[in-house]
């Protein structure tokens, strides 16, 4: 068993507000969270209305199934998130 931690970080340009950042980044868990594989959870400085940051935990048999996971998630991120992916860091523990 291997597990995979990602973290994105989104910039979210023009939010003014908690409850715009929430429109734009939301459904994350719904997204995501359905996948008895991963747990996602909004992981960085909540206060800021400009920014973002996720850590996604994946688990899988092989290596190899956690990148693909990983860039699954990425790339249904990149469509249909209103914000630009400004890091994202992968590690397997």
């Amino acid at each position: 068993m291997h597990i995979g931690l990602m973290t994105i970080t989104f910039s979210l340009p023009g939010c003014s507000s908690l409850k715009e950042k929430r429109q734009r980044i939301g459904g994350m868990h719904e997204r995501f969270g359905r996948n008895p594989a991963v747990a996602v959870c909004e992981s960085g400085e909540r206060d800021r209305h400009d920014a973002s940051e996720w850590s996604f935990v994946v688990v899988a048999t092989s290596k190899g199934q956690i990148d693909s996971l990983c860039s699954q998630i990425e790339d249904k991120i990149e469509r249909t998130v209103d914000g630009r992916m400004i890091d994202v860091t992968r590690e397997v523990l």
